[in-house]
């Protein structure tokens, strides 16, 4: 009987899963509330056509600027020496299978960096590359021959994918001890619970809290704002400050006022994707800035005629910040490490 129930139980969760926010909105017609899904509005940023004046102080900040070049390389050091050793005790060494779908420049370059990282670390790479107008069939078959190759330990998509292909779905035909870039829901459930340890933390999130950590930002008891709520960086980022007992506010392009909520923050993560965002305005002084934006501006001067910037003002940041990030050289670096380090972790739990 027992066995029955819980039968039963399990086909009701899988209907759910697959029922439209309409559906969903009539199961529970008891609440006015309205389906999470159908909240969630594309997140159209309107940047400032005319950036304000910077603020003056009275006295110049110092500001450090964060290495994240120099602290990646001290932790992809050690990961070299873990996997030396792995490979001594059981003769294996961990293995990343990356997907990328397209010829989307930005991507290219982000996994070409991967691959390289990986061959410098001793790490076992295999890349599957996908055309632009491939079916949801052809990336889940690549998916689930990587799922059952013992030899492969990390699996990733890169994103973004076409618009054409379901994203989530996708996402979720990776298996959970080899989803090293951290986006399952129960990964992402696991990092909301108190008492709860995910298998894997998204690595850009996981990268700036080590960024700060080892920059000695303390980050227990401060008022922190994280601009951007994505799925990638926003929410885990948000969820793993309050982890580390920050006091996390989340400003997004529906908040008002964004500058004065963002102007209480002892620690700012930016995380929208829109280039100078945050002026010097929107900070007080001494706050610690990690600026996780990383877009492109078309500029002649420079070799591939675009340059990379971030969702903060640097220039007016350096003075009133006490510590900030760069772009480049800040939190990309620390991305690609934490997943080295999540790929590592991952083959620890199955080979040892």
């Amino acid at each position: 009987m027992l066995f029955i129930a819980r039968k039963a139980l399990a086909s009701v969760h899988s209907k759910a899963s697959r029922l439209t926010a309409r559906e969903v909105h009539c199961l529970s017609s008891i609440l006015l509330s309205p389906p999470l899904v159908s909240l969630d509005f594309p997140e159209n940023w309107t940047p400032h056509s005319d950036p304000p004046p910077p603020v003056s102080f009275e006295s110049v900040q110092k500001t450090l600027v964060i290495d994240g070049k120099v602290i990646a390389e001290e932790i992809r050091t050690k990961i070299v020496n873990e996997v030396c050793k792995m490979k001594k005790a059981v003769g294996k060494v961990p293995g990343l299978a990356v997907v990328l779908v397209g010829q989307q420049r930005d991507s290219q370059t982000y996994v070409r960096n991967k691959i390289i990282a990986c061959e410098e670390t001793g790490i076992k790479s295999v890349l599957a590359e996908l055309p632009e107008d491939c079916t949801e069939e052809q990336i889940i078959r690549v998916l689930t021959k990587f799922n059952e190759d013992t030899s492969i330990h990390g699996v990733l998509v890169q994103l973004p994918l076409p618009q054409h292909l379901d994203e989530v779905k996708i996402l979720n035909m990776v298996r959970l001890e080899k989803d090293v870039d951290g986006f399952h829901p129960l990964h992402m459930g696991n990092l909301a619970m108190r008492g709860r340890e995910p298998l894997f933390v998204s690595c850009t999130p996981k990268g700036c809290v080590e960024l700060l950590i080892r920059s000695g930002v303390e980050i227990a008891g401060k008022n922190a704002v994280v601009i951007g709520r994505s799925n990638i960086v926003g929410l885990p980022m948000s969820l793993l400050l309050q982890r580390h007992d920050a006091t996390v506010s989340t400003v997004h392009a529906f908040s008002k006022d964004p500058e004065h909520i963002t102007r209480e923050a002892d620690i700012v993560v930016a995380a929208a994707g829109i280039p100078n965002l945050v002026r010097g305005s929107w900070l007080k002084p001494g706050a610690v800035v990690i600026d996780v934006g990383t877009c492109p501006v078309e500029d002649s001067s420079c070799e591939h005629g675009y340059r990379l910037v971030g969702d903060v003002c640097y220039e007016e940041a350096l003075g009133v910040a006490s510590a900030i990030t760069p772009v480049p050289g800040g939190v990309g670096p620390m991305t690609i490490a934490m997943l080295l380090c999540n790929t590592l972790d991952a083959a620890k739990r199955i080979s040892f």
